[in-house]
């Protein structure tokens, strides 16, 4: 499930997908995004912007310049509160006019474990949030959000972190960084929580789709045969955890350097934390604990 070598877009270009849908690609390319992340318009007058992105004024101009003539932007959704995805949204929310939508503020969404954990202060996490975003209208699982000849369908899917959104257009959906064109997802407690990240899967695996337009990469066209490979990722991940505890007790750092052999030093840590996602998430389920306290850094032992 490697990224496409092809997908080489032109960054701050509007390019039309296929009829009421167009993508700009962020300059923001790294190696936790990729390309850059993608910015979507839906539409033929009055738009949808779904995540402007993070604050790059390059890149706001990019947007104002996509508009056509006859065309103005009437939403502006943001499907989660990642540095990459809503920092944008506010000045372009003061250009256009234009409400800001998503699910919450920051923290919204997280699950009461997760809060417990954040509450404590030794769980570490916080990579890029957006936490002064607040929208100026709150989404709900299952609101649809209406314009000018589009619908859209809001879908919580907490898991890459609590507030995020997933967007239904019909048999497409708009998948943010739930769903990815190019890689996994990182799940990093406390704002990310894996047991919910798999009800998620479970949920769009629910639906027969079309397509996927993802936060980062090119749209999957076989949205199913994806569900079914990030789900089996994670379950062998799991799998290559326990194997580990079994012969001898480990640290999310220590499991992380013995798991994830073939991964860029660059993208260590982010692996790290995933596995401390794959450990809380094994906490939960009394199959592993901490030999002290439940923390960032904990050595974790089979109970």
């Amino acid at each position: 499930m490697l990224p496409p070598d092809d997908f080489d877009p032109k960054i701050g270009v509007a390019e039309m997908l296929e009829p009421g849908l167009r993508r700009i690609v962020a300059p923001n390319p790294s190696a936790m995004t990729y390309r850059g992340t993608n910015t979507y318009l839906i539409g033929d007058k009055g738009l949808a912007v779904i995540d402007p992105g993070p604050e790059d004024t390059a890149h706001l101009d990019a947007i104002l310049a996509a508009l056509q003539p006859g065309q103005y932007i009437s939403h502006i959704i943001v499907t989660h509160t990642h540095l990459d995805h809503s920092p944008l949204a506010r000045p372009l929310a003061e250009r256009s006019g234009a409400p800001v939508l998503a699910f919450g503020h920051a923290h919204a969404g997280r699950s009461q474990v997760m809060r417990q954990l954040a509450g404590s202060g030794l769980m570490g996490g916080g990579e890029g949030i957006d936490v002064d975003f607040q929208p100026d209208q709150t989404v709900a699982d299952g609101e649809h959000i209406q314009g000018e000849g589009w619908t859209l369908n809001a879908i919580h899917t907490p898991g890459h972190i609590g507030n995020h959104l997933c967007l239904e257009w019909g048999d497409a959906c708009l998948t943010a960084d739930h769903v990815m064109g190019w890689a996994s997802s990182l799940v990093s407690p406390p704002d990310g929580d894996l047991s919910d990240f798999m009800t998620s899967c479970s949920r769009l695996q629910s639906r027969d789709w079309r397509v996927f337009y993802p936060g980062h990469g090119a749209p999957v066209h076989d949205p199913e045969a994806r569900l079914a490979w990030l789900v089996a990722h994670r379950q062998s991940r799991e799998a290559a955890i326990l194997g580990h505890l079994q012969s001898a007790p480990g640290t999310a750092e220590t499991l992380a350097a013995k798991i994830y052999t073939e991964t860029p030093p660059a993208l260590l840590g982010a692996a790290t934390r995933n596995v401390l996602a794959h450990l809380v998430d094994l906490y939960q389920k009394s199959i592993v604990e901490p030999e002290k306290t439940l923390h960032a850094k904990a050595t974790f032992r089979m109970r």
